[in-house]
């Protein structure tokens, strides 16, 4: 768990710096730089009861877990971050923490295929009802609430079409409604964004992703500064118990030292890719929020440091051409998931969002979603250019 004191250290820091050092002394006992993988079930107590640093079992904690715990809840200038398993653990520990059974939530329009999985194939059957919004427009998220609504859910930019929402206009929307703000900041990473400074009340990562940065890690990440909700979470997480392994959480520490210079490359390198692809005769439309055509660019220029690495795209043809750019691309590896130093191509319809087929958030056919990775560039466009025919 992160202190006020630790908070107040930390805050002095430039983020580069917490994301070497935060929640990484050295080891007190051998002077190591990196915390030690503490691969252990349970711990030796002094007596009963008598716990040394409060470990008892690595289910309810483990040093390895706290130091990258601790380490989440700097980046994102909070008061407290949960280490688990994936992404999709994170967010189920989260909603069963805050919702009840008749209770409502507000989701996005465009949304990662697993997290609106989880709403209308499990969630739905266990009592919780939901509600789409084009987040991208305060109005709508306002116009989709109902009484029994307690948590409004974002993406920003949103997967896979980059759509960006205000966060501080819907935090106060939710907040007057008396929901909570829940923000998956996992497309931009705290380096780029950090909504709980925009009035978010939890943030949610895939550290699968830009956090490992290295395509050989799943877990995910829960970031509040309510203190109150902190302890509910814990309780869950401990209870639910589906949290991130020792060597999994020290492969996501090993990753989030690089996370300033890797989201510095990935996004100049979209940025460069965009260009092409705005310009290409095959391309029917580029989504990437760095664009200035893109609508929500003059909100991402607000509350984002840079665009990040992801870059969508249609392909003028249909859904046939855009499974062959994806086929032919050769540098750009055919994969799902995201983040990684490596460049990846993929179909949504047919791969990460086949699950939002026929539903208000499926997403089109002629769709293709790049992850810019931290190659050079010109091998990037070149490869594309080839693709793309």
């Amino acid at each position: 768990m992160t202190d006020d004191h630790t908070n107040q250290r930390h805050a002095s820091q430039n983020f580069e710096t917490l994301a070497i050092h935060a929640g990484q002394e050295a080891d007190p006992l051998t002077g190591a730089v990196v915390p030690p993988i503490y691969q252990v079930s349970t711990y030796k107590q002094d007596g009963v009861g008598g716990l040394r640093g409060g470990y008892e079992y690595s289910r309810s904690a483990n040093p390895t877990r706290t130091a990258l715990e601790e380490n989440l809840a700097a980046l994102e200038g909070g008061r407290r971050g949960l280490a688990f398993a994936s992404g999709l653990a994170a967010e189920d520990c989260l909603l069963r923490t805050l919702l009840v059974p008749g209770d409502h939530v507000v989701i996005p329009s465009d949304a990662y295929g697993g997290t609106f999985r989880l709403f209308a194939k499990v969630l739905e059957r266990w009592g919780v009802e939901w509600s789409v919004a084009d987040s991208s427009d305060p109005a709508s998220v306002r116009a989709a609430l109902r009484p029994r609504t307690r948590v409004v859910w974002v993406e920003t930019p949103t997967n896979p079409l980059l759509g960006i929402t205000d966060i501080a206009a819907v935090a106060e929307i939710a907040r007057a409604a008396g929901a909570r703000l829940v923000v998956d900041n996992t497309f931009a990473s705290p380096y780029l964004q950090q909504p709980l400074a925009l009035g978010a009340d939890v943030v949610v990562h895939s550290t699968t992703k830009y956090m490992g940065g290295h395509s050989d890690v799943v877990g995910g990440a829960l970031i509040t500064s309510d203190a109150g909700l902190a302890e509910e979470l814990a309780y869950h997480q401990n209870a639910m118990g589906a949290v991130a392994g020792p060597f999994d959480a020290w492969l996501v520490l090993r990753g989030i030292k690089t996370l300033a210079v890797r989201m510095d490359r990935h996004s100049a390198n979209a940025a460069r890719v965009a260009e092409l692809l705005t310009s290409h005769p095959k391309v029917t439309r580029v989504y990437y929020p760095g664009l200035p055509e893109h609508p929500g660019h003059e909100t991402a220029v607000k509350q984002m440091r840079s665009f990040g690495g992801m870059v969508s795209f249609r392909v003028a043809g249909g859904e046939e051409a855009a499974v062959e750019v994806c086929n032919r691309a050769r540098l750009f590896t055919l994969g799902e998931s995201l983040g990684g130093v490596e460049s990846l191509i993929e179909h949504p319809g047919r791969m990460t969002h086949a699950s939002t087929a026929g539903s208000a958030l499926e997403v089109p056919a002629d769709l293709v979603r790049l992850s810019v990775g931290i190659e050079s560039v010109d091998d990037l466009l070149a490869d594309l250019s080839q693709a793309l025919g």
